[in-house]
């Protein structure tokens, strides 16, 4: 069947990874709508900055790395995240002019001789090269404790939050041992009646500021396992947590008094090992989130690892499909770059 578009290349996702992969295939000399185009699910720009929760100011975030060509400045450091990057990302695309159509929900990728077609609900792309940029925030990772189904409170995923205020007067278990965790543990702490914090594993506290060789060192623990054919961890889940004033604040009260992972759940809270008993009225699972890469499933890449086989951003199984934002590039840090060698490869693989 003829698709409703040919283009050259086909990037999916217009957050970090896939704007960097844009700007890189303009400079490269690819046009729009016939060399290239993006296609975006959200309804504005800002990639999943947009859906980022409102109190999650700039001055928490660890860093939004600048673009190619265009710095991101000084934004305020009371404005929240989630309106200073898509307010950045929109400017960037309308500056280089990228041609991204929204929204545009991709159903799947699949492989048709030279082509590799893009299906979305209602248009296809044959595209000699696909750059899937998709990210990971469609995927919050749910894990199953015995029990759970019973808990007669709420169960809520860091995607799902929107402020303190909800937990007004409840008793809350925490459940995660990243940045979120511990930021969303502070902010709620005030106006819970309790809270406790568990992770499967003690937290890793560094004293000092959260720097771009920090965030280079996660990177490179999370590309060595994709390049054995793993599923890739987070960069945030192998990143240390810093010691800011605030934290240290929270510390000092016991609020990030941590404690191990409970065996099981309760119509009313969680049990240890041992027997001891938490009442909770809500759970916070702040555990992360797994690559969003469904719509690929039609090109069978998983090994017998679970993961997909990476040389940089090309998979081995399919070198015209490039992955950006997805395990060590799933970050402002890796992003740019990721962007930049997929199109590298694109040119030498279409001969240009």
């Amino acid at each position: 069947m003829k698709a409703d578009h040919e283009v050259d290349v086909a990037v999916i996702g217009a957050g970090q990874a896939g704007l960097s992969a844009a700007y890189h295939l303009r400079r490269a000399g690819f046009a729009n709508e016939v060399g290239f185009v993006v296609l975006d699910h959200g309804k504005r720009p800002g990639g999943a900055w947009q859906y980022r929760w409102p109190s999650l100011v700039m001055e928490k975030v660890h860093g939004v790395y600048d673009l190619p060509g265009m710095s991101f400045g000084t934004p305020d450091p009371h404005q929240p995240a989630a309106e200073a990057v898509s307010e950045y990302f929109g400017r960037y695309e309308r500056t280089y002019d990228l041609p991204v159509h929204r929204p545009v929900d991709v159903l799947s990728v699949s492989g048709e001789e030279d082509r590799l077609v893009v299906t979305s609900a209602t248009e296809t792309w044959a595209a000699r090269a696909v750059i899937s940029a998709t990210g990971t925030w469609d995927r919050p990772f749910w894990p199953y404790y015995p029990g759970q189904e019973t808990f007669r409170g709420r169960q809520v995923h860091t995607a799902d939050y929107t402020g303190a205020g909800e937990f007004r007067g409840k008793r809350v278990v925490v459940v995660g041992g990243g940045a979120s965790a511990v930021q969303l543990l502070l902010e709620i702490a005030p106006f819970a009646r309790s809270t406790r914090w568990v992770t499967r594993r003690p937290p890793v506290w560094r004293d000092e500021p959260f720097s771009e060789d920090w965030g280079r060192e996660a990177v490179a623990k999370v590309d060595r396992r994709v390049r054995e054919g793993l599923p890739p961890k987070s960069v945030v889940s192998v990143t240390d947590l810093a010691v800011t004033p605030e934290v240290r604040a929270g510390l000092d009260a016991g609020i990030l008094d941590r404690h191990p992972m409970f065996e099981r759940i309760t119509p009313d809270g969680v049990v240890w090992t041992g027997g001891t008993f938490e009442p909770a009225d809500i759970i916070l699972w702040a555990t992360g989130f797994r690559a969003a890469i469904d719509h690929l499933a039609p090109l069978r890449l998983r090994g017998p690892g679970g993961g997909i086989r990476m040389d940089g951003t090309r998979v081995l199984a399919e070198p015209r499909l490039h992955l950006a934002g997805y395990g060590p590039s799933a970050s402002t840090v890796g992003a740019n770059r990721a962007g930049r060698t997929a199109v590298t490869e694109i040119r030498r693989l279409l001969g240009r």
